[in-house]
């Protein structure tokens, strides 16, 4: 049993005039109306502090808050590795599996908990999907972490990924199909290409083909949410055992969530300037046997 924790979120003016229990239900859909009654008529739910009811009223400002008891997290990896380390960042291997950050189901069973046991001060600086594996950051610093959500933001952090796909693509490609939501019979709406979307792309290198399995480095100037899952799916070139996204980079007739695994993507390299001395730093995460060229 992990420790329980506090989920806090201020009203915004979309909630005015609706119901506590009806704004829970339909702003996190991944519990029934009838479990977030259950919760509120608990006493898990307090609005400005004090004990919700489901009818309660809300205003816009308000503060509602879920303190969801202690309870049992799935079983997944829980090994990692420090890759590197010095006073302004530390970089993680992460196993295929484990979640990078608290969700869900998932608070202590993540990356970012194991890592502050040892580094309390650690913010992570990008997000991998949980059945990704490989190099996630953490800036140690506020004045690192400034600096590197800048160049992020700004381009200048390369990005270099192992897939495996199914098919046999071309040598050499790009993909810049738009990311944006679409419908999910499970979550409401999921990223997937859209036309609507916003702008995105990904560069693709053959570097083995396998039995119609490819093995594809790529690398993203853009980081929108499954980006490499969506483009090489939007390419025709799905990754092999990924539940979720189909050729076409739309979810599938009966789409599983996100999370769930089965595909392999490997975060293998990053490079950066670094945030305090400005020196080029490279670093790389070991590729798993399947990713190898």
């Amino acid at each position: 049993m992990n420790a329980g924790f506090e989920y806090r979120e201020q009203v915004g003016p979309e909630a005015a005039g609706r119901t506590v229990l009806a704004w829970l239900s339909e702003r996190y859909r991944h519990s029934a109306a009838a479990l977030w009654g259950e919760r509120i008529a608990a006493g898990e739910v307090r609005l400005d502090g004090d004990v919700a009811g489901a009818t309660d009223v809300l205003r816009p400002g308000q503060s509602v808050v879920w303190r969801r008891p202690p309870w049992e997290e799935p079983v997944v990896p829980l090994g990692f590795a420090i890759l590197y380390r010095d006073a302004d960042l530390v970089a993680a291997a992460k196993p295929r599996g484990l979640p990078a950050v608290p969700n869900g189901g998932f608070l202590e069973h993540t990356l970012l908990h194991r890592v502050r046991r040892i580094h309390p001060e650690v913010v992570p600086l990008h997000r991998l999907g949980r059945g990704t594996s490989g190099l996630v950051l953490f800036a140690r610093t506020e004045a690192a972490r400034r600096a590197l959500a800048a160049a992020w933001r700004a381009g200048r952090v390369e990005k270099e990924y192992r897939a495996l796909v199914r098919g046999v693509p071309a040598e050499a490609f790009t993909v810049d199909v738009p990311i944006g939501l679409v419908p999910h019979p499970r979550l409401g709406r999921v990223h997937a290409a859209t036309p609507g979307g916003k702008p995105a792309v990904s560069h693709v290198r053959v570097l083995a083909r396998r039995d119609g399995e490819t093995v594809v480095a790529v690398t993203i100037p853009t980081g929108r949410p499954h980006q490499i899952r969506i483009h090489l799916a939007a390419a025709g070139h799905p990754l092999v055992g990924d539940p979720l996204y189909v050729e076409g980079g739309r979810p599938g007739p009966d789409p599983a969530l996100p999370g769930e695994g089965g595909y392999r993507l490997h975060a293998h390299r990053l490079a950066l300037a670094h945030p305090a001395s400005g020196r080029r730093l490279e670093l790389e995460c070991p590729l798993p046997p399947e990713l190898r060229a």
